[in-house]
């Protein structure tokens, strides 16, 4: 009878709000195992939620005595999202699977990677119309930089108290990029203009090149934008590790152990901010309601860009890969080198998108890095 006493007691305190979020947890694990989309991300993200909308979940608190102690989930928020510690780590993995290669050999590819950054601005400004102050509404703009841990750590750098909304807004939209992105590219180009094809001439570009490049970007976007220097500084080391050729043992971890793991404890972690009663209301529906238009005009922002580029070209370019110049790496590059092979399956652009992708990446970082200067804490 204790048992049954126990769960009784429980059950009185779960509420309607409590049941909704195990529906949207339930509904990220389903996409997660059903559809394949981004699984690290969503399969940890949907069950967190899940876990701590639990009635009096031990997650979260746990009553010892008459004293209440923070839960695991909210031990491991504080200690590893809080201080920003997941995000950095993760920069690092994400370092050391870049190839800067694509985009060392041709540079000129970094001004798509500038030019997908638009939607950052432009929500930034909108979110500021619909009422938000304006470290929130920095803190929402910046899931445009389609970056996770650039969206965490400008997020507690303004201390927000949406981020919960803006981790998960930022995160879904980074699985949901195969969904979200070929939709708009279509929209704003012409089967004429997708079916253009672009010939690669891969540069002699040296290791030595690869060695010194990622201590050039820490130091150049350190003296332009110091607020980023940690989040630029961690991706750039991850690549040194890679381009170093010394480190090989260390290079592979960081490469496969590292971001998987770290991931899991991050999408598990954000479910801290996913209690019911601090996630559904109005402003987080206005928040996801954000980060999507964030995500369109950074990809329109991109693709725009290369046809006012093809104006004056004498030699055209096939204005999708603009599209590829948010952070979303290696997605968006997929997606937008899918998309050529469907209009044409003879023409490869994945190697013009990789370069445009990584550029993104750096961008997108300075972007935040930016935002973090230009506005008061």
């Amino acid at each position: 009878m204790g048992v049954f006493s126990t769960l009784f007691s429980n059950v009185q305190y779960l509420d309607i709000k409590q049941l909704i979020m195990w529906i949207i947890g339930g509904i990220l694990i389903y996409l997660a195992i059903k559809k394949n989309m981004e699984p690290t991300l969503l399969l940890p993200i949907g069950f967190g939620a899940i876990l701590v909308n639990l009635p009096m979940s031990g997650a979260i608190t746990q009553k010892v005595g008459d004293i209440l102690q923070e839960g695991p989930i909210s031990i491991l928020f504080e200690s590893g999202i809080a201080n920003e510690l997941f995000p950095l780590l993760l920069f690092v993995g994400i370092g050391a699977m870049i190839d800067f290669g694509p985009l060392l050999s041709n540079p000129k590819l970094m001004i798509f990677g500038a030019a997908a950054q638009f939607g950052i601005f432009f929500t930034l400004s909108l979110a500021s119309l619909f009422g938000f102050e304006l470290r929130d509404a920095a803190s929402i703009a910046i899931i445009g930089a389609a970056d996770g841990p650039t969206s965490i750590f400008v997020a507690n750098y303004f201390g927000t108290k949406y981020i919960g909304a803006i981790i998960v807004a930022a995160y879904s939209y980074m699985a949901l990029v195969p969904i979200v992105q070929p939709p708009i590219i279509k929209l704003l180009t012409t089967k004429k203009e997708r079916q253009i094809k672009m010939e690669y001439n891969p540069g002699n570009v040296s290791q030595t090149t690869k060695i010194i490049f990622p201590i050039f970007v820490t130091i150049l976007v350190g003296i332009v934008a110091p607020n980023a220097v940690a989040l630029i500084g961690f991706l750039m080391f991850g690549n040194l590790i890679r381009e170093s050729g010394v480190l090989k043992s260390l290079s592979d971890t960081a490469q496969t152990a590292l971001p998987n793991l770290i991931t899991l404890f991050l999408g598990i972690t954000i479910a801290e901010k996913m209690q019911a009663d601090a996630f559904l209301n109005p402003q987080t529906l206005l928040i996801l309601g954000l980060g999507l238009v964030a995500f369109i005009f950074d990809t329109a922002g991109g693709v725009i860009f290369a046809k006012i580029i093809n104006i004056f070209a004498k030699k055209k370019i096939n204005p999708m890969i603009g599209a590829a110049g948010i952070s979303a790496f290696p997605m968006s590059s997929r997606v937008v080198h899918k998309l050529g092979l469907e209009e044409d399956p003879s023409n490869f652009l994945l190697t013009h998108t990789i370069g445009i992708n990584v550029s993104g990446q750096i961008a997108s970082v300075i972007a935040g890095g930016l935002i973090l200067n230009l506005i008061a804490r």
